[in-house]
């Protein structure tokens, strides 16, 4: 025996992405949102390299000196 879905029954199934109004699309709201999802992002990251730039001075850092002296023994 065969049995068939009809379109009735498939109503109940979980819908597709096709199925959603603005599926694959970027009008609207959706537009602005993601323009300004990507602007807060280049905003953030234009304040954190001036800040990095800014307040990274090693002018006042404590020299090391990294040379291997001998040590003798007895």
């Amino acid at each position: 025996m065969l049995y068939y879905v009809t379109k009735k029954e498939d109503s109940m199934s979980e819908p597709r992405l096709q199925d959603i109004e603005d599926y694959n699309t970027l009008k609207g709201e959706k537009r602005r949102v993601v323009w300004a999802v990507i602007v807060a992002g280049l905003v953030i990251g234009a304040i954190y390299v001036g800040a990095k730039a800014m307040f990274s001075d090693t002018e006042d850092a404590i020299p090391i000196n990294d040379t291997i002296t001998e040590i003798t023994t007895k």
